[in-house]
C-alpha cells in the first residue's frame, strides 16, 4: 500500500483551513498548512460571502500543500450560488443568516402546508433552510438569469475541476430534496413557485470528479468529492465502538443526532423537528440543528465591539467558576439567528421567561453553554422517542470538543457518558473519503477503524446528580411554546 498525501480543505463560517492528510497504511497524520478567517459580509443589500476571497484562499492553501494525490472541499450546508448562461455567479452567495427568509417558512406553509413541507423531503422545518432562501428570491426577482444551482462546496469544486454537479450531503441540507426517494422534491418546488430547471445533477460523497484544472497544481491530483457538507465529513470521522450512539458536531452550528440506514419520514419525526440528513456510504444522519457556539460567537463579538477582547478560554474559564444552573434559554429561538447585540437578546429571553437576567460576562457565558447542553439533551430524548431505540453515550466532535465545561454539562445534563475527540473529525472524514476513492481503505467501517486507532479521545461520565431536572423541565416546556409560535406565523417569546 503507497503512502497518499490528501488535501481537505474545511471552510466554516468564521475561519477555513487547508490541511495534508499524509495515510503510511494504519494512520492518518494530519497537518494544518493554511488558516484564515472568513465572515459574511453586508453588500447590494443582503449578507454575502465573498466568493473571490475565499477561492484567493484555497488556492494560496494548495499552493502550501504541496504535491497531493487528491483534494475535496467541505462547507456548511444551506448556502448556494447562482450561475447565468455564461456560467458566472450571478452575485456572491448569500447567507443564511441574512434577514430576507425572516416569516418565509410561515408563508410557504400557508401556501402547502407544514405537513407537506416535511413528508415532501424528511427535512427539519428552519427558515434558513435553502427552500425558503429560494422562495424568498424568486419574490425578490433574485432567480432571474439563473440558469444552474450549486451548494457552496459545489462551486470550489467546479473551480477546482470544472464539474458542475451536486454533492449529495450538500443537497441533502437544502430542504428540496426528498430523502425517502433520493431525489429532488420538484413537486413540491413546483407548489412554491420555485423553478426547477436549475436543479443539478446529484452524486454520491466520494465521487471522483476528474483532475485539477491547469494552472492550479499537478495535473495527475484528482478533485474527489468528499462529504462536502463538513457535519457528514465530520460523522465519517467519528469513532464510534456503538452503532446506537450518538453524537453532536460541536462548532458554530451544533449537529446532534444518531446514524441511521434509511430516512425516518414520520408524523413523530415532524412534530419533533428532526431532520434527514444524508451522510456518506448509503447511511443517513437523523438529526437537528441546533444553535451551537454561534452565540458564544457572538457575544465575544458584542464584547470586542464595546471594546472588551475576551479569549475563548478565558471565557470558558471564568464560566465554569459561575454558579451553572441559574437561567437558560432555549438557543434555537428566532432571535439569535442572525448577528446583533447576542448579550442583550440573552437578557431580554431571560427577562420575558421570568428567570434571573444574567448579569456580566461570566453569568452570560454559562447561561450559553447550559443552554447548548440542555438543547442536546431534548435532541436526544426526542431521537430516541422517533427511532425507539437509546442513545446510550454520545461523541462530541469538532471545535466545540475542545471546550471542557461544555463537555462536562453535556456529560451530567443528558446523564449519558461522553466521549470527546477527535477535534478535527471534519477534515478527518474528508480525508478518509479520499481515501476510500483511492482504494486505500475498503469503506466506512475500515475508515472507522483508523480513526479508533490513531486519534485519541476523552471518556467522561456524569455526575448522576439530577439537579438539573427542574430547570429542564421548564426549558422544555418554553421550546415547545416557541416552536408552536413559529409554527403557526406568529412571533415566538
Amino acid at each position: 500500500m503507497s503512502a497518499r498525501a490528501i488535501a481537505a480543505v474545511d471552510l466554516g463560517a468564521e475561519s477555513g483551513r487547508v490541511f495534508v492528510g499524509r495515510f503510511d497504511g494504519a494512520r492518518i497524520e494530519l497537518t494544518e498548512v493554511h488558516r484564515f478567517p472568513n465572515g459574511a459580509r453586508a453588500a447590494d443589500g443582503r449578507l454575502r460571502w465573498d466568493m473571490g476571497y475565499l477561492w484567493t484562499q484555497v488556492r494560496d492553501g494548495l499552493a502550501k500543500a504541496g504535491p497531493v494525490d487528491s483534494v475535496g472541499v467541505d462547507t456548511w450546508g444551506l448556502d448556494f450560488g447562482l450561475l447565468d448562461g455564461t456560467g458566472e455567479l450571478t452575485g456572491d452567495p448569500v447567507s443564511h443568516r441574512d434577514p430576507r427568509t425572516r416569516g418565509v417558512l410561515a408563508e410557504a406553509a400557508r401556501r402547502t402546508s407544514r405537513e407537506r413541507l416535511y413528508e415532501a423531503t424528511g427535512t427539519q422545518l428552519l427558515e434558513i433552510n435553502t427552500v425558503y432562501q429560494l422562495y424568498a428570491g424568486q419574490h425578490a426577482g433574485e432567480l432571474t438569469g439563473a440558469r444552474l444551482l450549486l451548494m457552496l462546496p459545489d462551486l470550489f469544486h467546479r473551480l477546482l475541476s470544472g464539474s458542475a454537479v451536486a454533492e449529495y450531503t450538500a443537497v441533502s441540507t437544502t430542504g428540496a430534496y426528498d430523502m425517502a426517494r433520493g431525489e429532488w422534491a420538484t413537486g413540491l418546488l413546483d407548489e412554491l413557485g420555485i423553478p426547477t430547471e436549475i436543479l443539478p445533477e446529484v452524486m454520491d460523497a466520494g465521487t471522483d470528479l476528474g483532475p485539477l484544472r491547469p494552472g492550479l497544481g499537478d495535473p495527475r491530483t484528482r478533485v474527489i468529492a468528499p462529504a462536502s457538507h463538513d457535519t457528514a465529513s465530520a460523522v465519517v470521522g467519528v469513532p464510534f465502538a456503538d452503532p446506537a450512539a450518538g453524537y453532536v458536531s460541536s462548532g458554530t452550528w451544533s449537529l446532534v443526532g444518531v446514524e441511521t440506514g434509511g430516512a425516518v419520514v414520520t408524523e413523530e419525526a415532524r412534530r419533533a423537528n428532526i431532520t434527514n440528513e444524508g451522510g456518506a456510504y448509503e447511511t443517513i444522519r437523523l438529526l437537528r440543528n441546533c444553535m451551537g457556539l454561534w452565540l458564544l460567537q457572538e457575544c465575544r463579538r458584542q464584547w470586542a465591539h464595546e471594546g472588551h477582547e475576551h479569549p475563548y478560554g478565558d471565557l470558558v474559564r471564568v464560566a465554569a467558576e459561575a454558579p451553572g444552573g441559574v437561567s437558560v434559554v432555549n438557543p434555537d429561538h428566532p432571535d439569535f439567528v442572525q448577528p446583533g447585540d447576542m448579550p442583550a437578546r440573552i437578557r431580554d429571553y431571560c427577562r420575558r421567561t421570568g428567570q434571573p437576567v444574567p448579569d456580566g460576562v461570566a453569568a452570560t457565558v454559562r447561561c450559553v453553554l447550559d443552554s447548548l447542553a440542555f438543547g442536546y439533551r431534548a435532541t436526544f430524548e426526542d431521537l430516541e422517542a422517533v427511532t425507539g431505540r437509546p442513545v446510550p453515550a454520545v461523541h462530541i466532535v469538532g471545535g466545540g470538543s475542545r471546550n471542557g465545561l461544555l463537555n462536562r454539562l453535556t456529560a451530567d445534563v443528558c446523564d449519558r457518558p461522553v466521549v470527546t475527540g477527535p477535534v478535527e473529525a471534519t477534515a478527518l472524514g474528508n480525508v478518509l473519503v479520499q481515501l476510500v476513492t483511492l482504494g486505500e481503505l475498503a469503506g466506512l467501517d475500515q475508515a472507522r477503524e483508523v480513526v479508533r486507532a490513531g486519534e485519541p479521545t476523552q471518556v467522561i461520565e456524569p455526575a448522576g446528580d439530577g439537579r438539573w431536572a427542574d430547570l429542564y423541565g421548564r426549558y422544555r416546556t418554553w421550546a415547545a411554546a416557541d416552536l408552536a409560535a413559529v409554527g403557526a406565523g406568529e412571533p415566538a417569546r
